[in-house]
C-alpha cells in the first residue's frame, strides 16, 4: 500500500513539474513575441542616419550629398517634417535618390512624395534615379494609365529631371553622376539575371575618367558589373536590409528576389577599388515590417585626396 501511494505521487510530482516547464517556456514564447512585436514596430517607424567618406584626388572640393531610396510612400511624421529636419541638420550640398520614393499602386495618390521633393528641391540640387516601382509605372500603363506621366511633369514643375540611363557633371566638384535604369528583367525573383559586358557601356556611355564617378542603380546585385563599368561609387537600395535582419549576426533574411540571406543587404561593400553604399531604404511595401531593420538615411561626404576610405 505505501508503495502504491510513493507510486502515485512521484507521478504526480512529474505531471506538477512538466506542467511547470510548459508554463515556463509558454512565458518565454510570448515574451519572445511581445519583444519581436514591440520591435517591429519600432523599427518599422524609425529611421538612423550613417556615414560615408569618399577620399580621392578627382575630388576638386569637398562636398556632401544625402542619400533617399526605397521610401515607398512612407511619411515620417506629418508632412514628413522628421525627415525633413534630419535632411536639413546634414546641411547637404546635393541630395541624390536611387529609386523607389513611391510604390506602384494606382490607387495611392503622388501627392506626399510631390511635396516631399518639392521641399527637398527647394533645399538644394536633386538627382533622381529610378527604381524598379517607377520605372513599372512607365512600362505598365495598363495598370497605371498615365501616372508615370503625371509624375514626370510633377517633377519638372519641381525643378528634377528624373535620371534615365543618363548623366550630369559637376566639373567644379569633380563629380560625374550618372542614373541607371536597369530592364525590368534584371528584377526577376528567384533568379539574377546575366547582365552582359556591353550592357551598361550601351545604356549609359562610357564612364568618366576624369572626374570621380558615382553611380545611382537601384538594384545592387549587380555591383561587380558596375564596378567593371567605371563605377568608382555605387549608390543602391531595392533590398530593404532584407526586411529583417538574424540580431548579432546582422544579416538580412530575405531579398525581393526572394533570396534569402541576399549577398548585398545593406552597408557598405568593396570590389577591387569601386565602393558601393547599399541603403537599406526608408520604407517598406509587399511585407510592411521591419525588424532589428530600421530605415536608413546616408551621408556621403566627398573629400580631395589621395585614397578611398571605407568607413
Amino acid at each position: 500500500m505505501k508503495k502504491g501511494r510513493k507510486g502515485n505521487f512521484s507521478s504526480l510530482r512529474r505531471i506538477q513539474e512538466r506542467e511547470y516547464m510548459t508554463d515556463i517556456l509558454f512565458t518565454i514564447i510570448v515574451a519572445a513575441a511581445l519583444v519581436l512585436f514591440w520591435v517591429m514596430l519600432y523599427d518599422t517607424n524609425r529611421f538612423v542616419v550613417r556615414n560615408h567618406v569618399v577620399t580621392d584626388p578627382r575630388i576638386r572640393r569637398g562636398c556632401r550629398a544625402v542619400l533617399l531610396t526605397d521610401l515607398h510612400n512612407k511619411c515620417y511624421g506629418k508632412g514628413n517634417e522628421r525627415l525633413l529636419a534630419a535632411i536639413r541638420g546634414q546641411k547637404p550640398d546635393f541630395i541624390l535618390i536611387a529609386g523607389d520614393l513611391l510604390t506602384a499602386n494606382a490607387k495611392t495618390p503622388l501627392d506626399p512624395v510631390l511635396q516631399l521633393l518639392e521641399k527637398l528641391a527647394e533645399m538644394c540640387p536633386v538627382y533622381y534615379a529610378n527604381g524598379n516601382h517607377e520605372q513599372r509605372l512607365r512600362e505598365h500603363t495598363e495598370y497605371y494609365g498615365d501616372m508615370a506621366e503625371q509624375y514626370r511633369a510633377a517633377l519638372k514643375r519641381i525643378g528634377i529631371e528624373p535620371m534615365v540611363n543618363s548623366h550630369v557633371n559637376l566639373p567644379e566638384l569633380g563629380l560625374a553622376v550618372y542614373g541607371a535604369e536597369l530592364d525590368m528583367e534584371y528584377y526577376k525573383r528567384f533568379h539574377i539575371g546575366h547582365m552582359p559586358t556591353d550592357y551598361l557601356p550601351r545604356i549609359l556611355g562610357q564612364a568618366s575618367k576624369d572626374m570621380y564617378t558615382v553611380l545611382l542603380a537601384h538594384n545592387p546585385d549587380y555591383f561587380p558589373q558596375y564596378a567593371a563599368w567605371g563605377a568608382d561609387l555605387t549608390l543602391s537600395g531595392h533590398v530593404h536590409g532584407g526586411v529583417a535582419r538574424v540580431p548579432f549576426w546582422g544579416k538580412g533574411v530575405l531579398a525581393p528576389s526572394w533570396h534569402v540571406f541576399p549577398k548585398y543587404d545593406g552597408g557598405v561593400f568593396k570590389e577591387g577599388d569601386a565602393f558601393m553604399v547599399l541603403s537599406r531604404g526608408l520604407g517598406s511595401h509587399t511585407i510592411p515590417v521591419r525588424v532589428f531593420n530600421p530605415g536608413e538615411l546616408w551621408v556621403v561626404d566627398f573629400r580631395p585626396g589621395e585614397t578611398d576610405v571605407l568607413s
